[in-house]
């Protein structure tokens, strides 16, 4: 298929990582930070930190969607799930991640909840259709990729009239995001990873475009690359972005593309503008409460809001103690320097979210870079 070998050619590799080499400051110390954990999972597949100089250091951050949400949205979720006549419908990832006291989707389905996993939301309003006297609840989670779906979703169920399907809203934004994790770095010492760049998502920029990264760049002055997800492509994004620095030249630059453009995807945008609207704040785990970085039902859509329909007080919820799954999506930690990772927390055996989704960095690094590091 086009637009795969090419972009998995080993040579080719060989010929930037020279590139890379020759152009980086031998006294200069590179901190990037790949946003998304599908560049994550790229990056140790692949081997691509042994291709590069020891002074460029790869910062996975929060880019993985099942891994940001926090404790008390998954016992959310759990208690939904566990009402009376409800069927509640989510991707196999959320069912795996664990909530306060370890307790899962997966482990209430066990007990006698109807959990579904579903692969698209299409697949929960089929569901809906077809048990008019159950209560179906889609568990929707995901950055800008997945909120399109979503929001025709609801149009559609506005459409049929279909009262007794809801949706429990998860989404996210990733600008958002970048600018908490650069503000922490800026004012709290702890959180503080210096970051020199990003490689920027792709499959979200396909949605929101390249130019959605504009005030992260201008206000914190730091060079953004939006990459593909092919090795090859994270390769040239890593080059793009240490001549930047080298310039000390900071914006936006676009190595994805065949698949983004300055403006995104503007039906997908209007789309979410017509049912979707900004929370004042929403919590992510690691980053703590953010304003206006996730997206709530528009009250004109309210009959189709499962956190209307079902309004819970559901208690803060319990992490882990030894769980570093937080410092792990700021960019503070790696995997490693969590005593659990590879010990007590696997993935069959998963303690913290980072180890279930495939996104994650602990499942990341447990697959590939434990032996890639070495």
């Amino acid at each position: 298929m086009k637009y795969i070998s090419e972009f998995r050619d080993g040579k080719m590799a060989q010929l930037i990582a020279e590139k890379i080499k020759r152009i980086v400051e031998p006294n200069r110390h590179y901190a990037i930070m790949e946003f998304c954990g599908g560049h994550t999972h790229a990056i140790h597949r692949y081997g691509i930190t042994s291709l590069l100089p020891k002074n460029i250091e790869l910062i996975h951050g929060p880019g993985c969607p099942v891994c940001i949400l926090p404790i008390a949205r998954i016992d959310y979720a759990i208690a939904l799930a566990e009402l009376p006549q409800v069927i509640l419908c989510s991707y196999g990832d959320m069912l795996r991640v664990p909530g306060s006291d370890q307790y899962s989707l997966l482990k209430a389905k066990a007990k006698g909840a109807d959990v579904r996993m579903v692969y698209s939301i299409d697949d929960a309003l089929m569901i809906a259709r077809q048990n008019p006297a159950k209560e179906v609840i889609f568990f929707a989670v995901g950055f800008e990729t997945t909120t399109p779906p979503t929001a025709v979703a609801l149009l559609q169920a506005q459409k049929e009239q279909l009262k007794n399907f809801t949706i429990f809203c998860n989404h996210v934004l990733t600008p958002i995001a970048m600018q908490a994790l650069l503000e922490a770095e800026k004012n709290d010492v702890n959180s503080r990873v210096n970051l020199d760049g990003f490689i920027g998502p792709s499959h979200v920029s396909i949605i929101i475009g390249s130019d959605a990264y504009k005030t992260v760049a201008e206000r914190y002055q730091k060079p953004v690359v939006i990459a593909g997800f092919e090795p090859l492509d994270v390769m040239q994004s890593i080059e793009m972005l240490v001549v930047m620095i080298n310039e000390q030249r900071y914006g936006i630059e676009n190595q994805y593309t065949r698949a983004v453009s300055p403006t995104g995807n503007i039906k997908s945008q209007q789309f979410i503008a017509q049912t979707l609207e900004l929370r004042d704040r929403f919590e992510w785990r690691g980053l703590g409460y953010i304003a206006h970085s996730a997206m709530k039902i528009k009250k004109e859509f309210a009959a189709f809001d499962a956190e209307l329909r079902f309004p819970m007080t559901i208690a803060e919820g319990k992490e882990h103690k030894a769980c570093e799954c937080g410092a792990i999506l700021r960019g503070a930690k790696k995997p490693q320097d969590c005593k659990l990772f590879a010990t007590a927390c696997t993935p069959e055996n998963p303690l913290g979210s980072c180890m279930v989704s495939s996104e994650g960095a602990c499942a990341a690094y447990y697959a590939y870079g434990r032996l890639t590091d070495e």
